[in-house]
């Protein structure tokens, strides 16, 4: 068996967690003006048709701009939002809970980890109110005194807070960013929970303590075999971080597949803008891409998207049947799972990345723009 093989196998047979299928959230626009008389409502269209597995031991990574509905995904599977349309299953079973005693049960095994460490910590209360709240909450502080200040000691220590009497009575303002978001991640533990939501864990800390937040949630992945939704836009950091990649764009999935396929041989025009879109002195070097084949333009309106494509109007291989009509999923054929929804890939004329004629190439783009 092949090692592509191999990686398919294992992710075919690894426990499902959470599950999203056909997600939707629309979220209404307030009236104004003369629209108040109007029975026309509008919405903003923030996340249509999202469908991902969340599995025991793996990493699925959501990578998109700024407004892209990563986040919108992460607050819907918290079940933060309730949702327009679509289903969330939890270990298979359906699950919709608004607040009280289900709510809480389900964040026991659903947490989240927001992306401002600054703004997820009251800055009047200490390390210690913070985790030991999340324990009590989730009924493991133990009995006694005893094992609530063991149980504190084992967060600090999972999360690389050592020795943990250094920081379980600082506040906040007395940690750095990087220490902040190890104890919002440490308070996420303190449920023993079986998948984590992480919104952009580490956006807001320096450059230089980001691969230490994201190696420290590899360990725990692997320590506690924990499900990981991991929210970017850094989609380098996904291909070094997840198992698999999900690209999204206004509001839709485009793309998906294993991480080094997805990074490596991006398919949709979308995922190679964001690969061409990070800086590579080499390639600068080489040449200068023009503005035709980088893509250009800003991202559309979720109250009125484009019909068809949401990416057509700022993709260099747009044809005409990509402005009328919702390309479908297209299976690429040359990595595990690896799919783009793209017209491009309708007839197969563009799934052999490897022999050069796939759009992600030169000569697949020269091939693309004869479509067009």
């Amino acid at each position: 068996m092949t090692a592509s093989g191999m990686k398919a196998s294992a992710s075919e047979t690894t426990e499902v967690v959470l599950e999203a299928d056909g997600l939707t959230k629309h979220f209404p626009v307030r009236k104004r003006g003369r629209e108040v008389f109007s029975k026309v409502s509008r919405v903003v269209r923030a996340v249509d048709d999202v469908s991902l597995t969340l599995r025991r031991g793996r990493v699925t990574a959501l990578v998109g701009e700024s407004g892209s509905g990563k986040s919108t995904v992460a607050r819907l599977l918290a079940q933060l939002y309730d949702r327009t349309a679509g289903d969330i299953k939890l270990h298979g079973e359906s699950v919709s809970v608004k607040s009280g005693k289900r709510f809480r049960a389900y964040s026991r095994r659903v947490q989240m980890i927001f992306q401002d460490p600054f703004a997820s910590l009251n800055p009047v209360h200490t390390v210690r109110y913070h985790l030991t709240r999340a324990l009590k909450i989730h009924d493991r502080a133990g009995k006694t005194k005893e094992d609530l200040e063991k149980a504190l000691e084992a967060l600090l220590t999972r999360v690389q807070l050592t020795p943990p009497e250094r920081y379980i009575d600082k506040f906040p303002h007395e940690l750095s960013g990087g220490q902040r978001q190890r104890v919002a991640i440490a308070r996420a533990l303190g449920a023993d929970p079986e998948a984590l939501l992480a919104d952009e864990p580490v956006s807001m800390l320096d450059v230089s303590i980001r691969l230490g937040v994201l190696n420290l949630l590899r360990d725990l992945k692997e320590r506690l075999n924990l499900a990981i939704l991991y929210i970017t836009h850094d989609i380098a950091s996904a291909r070094y971080f997840a198992d698999e990649t999900i690209v999204m764009y206004a509001g839709r999935i485009v793309e998906g597949g294993d991480s080094e396929t997805v990074t490596q041989r991006p398919a949709h025009p979308y995922t190679q803008l964001l690969i061409d879109s990070a800086p590579d002195p080499d390639q600068i070097a080489a040449h200068s891409a023009s503005e035709k084949d980088r893509g250009t333009g800003e991202p559309p309106s979720l109250i009125n998207p484009p019909a068809g494509c949401r990416f057509h109007p700022r993709c260099p291989h747009v044809m005409d049947r990509c402005r009328t009509e919702l390309p479908p999923r297209f299976e690429i054929g040359d990595g595990p799972g690896h799919f783009a929804a793209c017209w491009l890939y309708a007839d197969g004329q563009a799934t052999s990345e490897s022999s050069g004629t796939g759009p992600g190439s030169s000569d697949g783009r020269a091939r693309s723009g004869e479509h067009a």
